[in-house]
């Protein structure tokens, strides 16, 4: 059991690792309208993001999951995932990747440890997945799923960010594929940031994506998965061997329950993805701290772990992209 706990009594088991701030696509959603990539000096190296990790594991994190950017564009992901599948206390290495590369290295990262994988996708039709992503790599994205099924980075995870008037015509597709090819869809409410190209109102409310769903199927079963069941919450169409997951980050928060926190590739701790608050772990990391000095840096930053984030009242991240966080 954790003994990292913060100041609302919620037990910390989960750390979310960003690897880089690069990526291959540029989501609409994700991206800001400026680039400016962080120095190789600035980005933790392996061993650094390994002795993190440690020190984490000492005080009761047990799941990592790592994310970009797009993790896969750095070279030899495998011997960060072999560190952390061997370190003591650490019991699933996960990823979220937008796919683009995934068929490439799904079975040297299997060998390496990783247990399973989320994979972002927003659209099923070449036209539209360009214009959300500005790249053309539909095909690879969907190689890299079926890939991942077949060695057995399971469950495969699907997320599918809804955006009003864009790719909110394709729910029931992607609801469907629950049924045809077995597919483990989660729907995910848009989250507005300050800094992204996308401005406006792209809501499209988990009840309303259930309401789709639901006239299109039929009343959906509750599911309760057995491993990385999250913040979604889980239901399965009548016959279906997939399910479906509702993310509603906006509209249906769930900080309550929140259990993690995050490492950004530059070294800095950040208690939520939904606020500003950061804490420097590279200075002392590079400085010579040790695992439990380290350990009392983390501890500090779930100390200042806020109740909530404040989307629904209008207060929007604004210091980083969601490619600096590592969503």
């Amino acid at each position: 059991m954790s003994n990292l706990i913060d100041s609302f009594h919620r037990r910390i088991n989960y750390m979310r690792i960003s690897v880089t701030d690069r990526c291959d696509l540029r989501c609409i959603y994700c991206a800001s309208t400026s680039f400016h990539d962080q120095t190789h000096e600035d980005t933790l190296r392996y061993e650094e993001i390994h002795k993190v990790a440690q020190a984490a594991a000492s005080i009761g994190v047990s799941k990592i999951r790592l994310t970009g950017g797009e993790p896969l564009v750095r070279l030899y992901l495998s011997r960060l995932v072999k560190l952390l599948a061997n370190t003591p206390g650490i019991d699933e290495v996960s990823m979220t990747t937008n796919g683009t590369l995934l068929a490439k290295y799904a079975a040297e990262l299997k060998a390496a440890g990783l247990q399973r994988v989320n994979i972002s996708l927003d659209s099923l039709k070449p036209d539209k997945f360009t214009y959300i992503t500005g790249g053309d790599k539909l095909d690879d994205v969907l190689h890299g799923i079926e890939v991942a099924q077949n060695i057995g980075l399971v469950p495969v995870k699907i997320n599918m960010v809804v955006l009003k008037g864009i790719n909110s015509d394709e729910i029931t597709d992607f609801a469907r594929k629950t049924i045809t090819d077995d597919w483990n869809v989660r729907f995910i409410e848009h989250m507005p940031f300050t800094w992204a190209k996308m401005q406006g109102n792209e809501l499209v409310s988990t009840q309303e994506i259930i309401s789709i769903i639901r006239a299109q199927f039929g009343e959906l079963e509750p599911h309760f998965p057995q491993v990385g069941n999250g913040p979604a919450k889980y239901y399965k169409i009548h016959g279906a061997k997939g399910t479906l997951g509702f993310i509603g980050a906006v509209t249906d928060c769930f900080c309550a329950q929140c259990n993690r926190f995050r490492l950004t590739s530059d070294g800095k701790l950040r208690p939520c993805l939904l606020d500003d608050d950061e804490i420097d772990i590279r200075g002392p990391l590079r400085s010579g701290a040790t695992i439990a000095e380290l350990a009392k840096i983390i501890q500090s930053a779930a100390d200042v772990k806020r109740a909530q984030h404040h989307l629904s009242t209008g207060i929007k991240p604004s210091s980083r992209s969601m490619r600096q966080i590592g969503g």
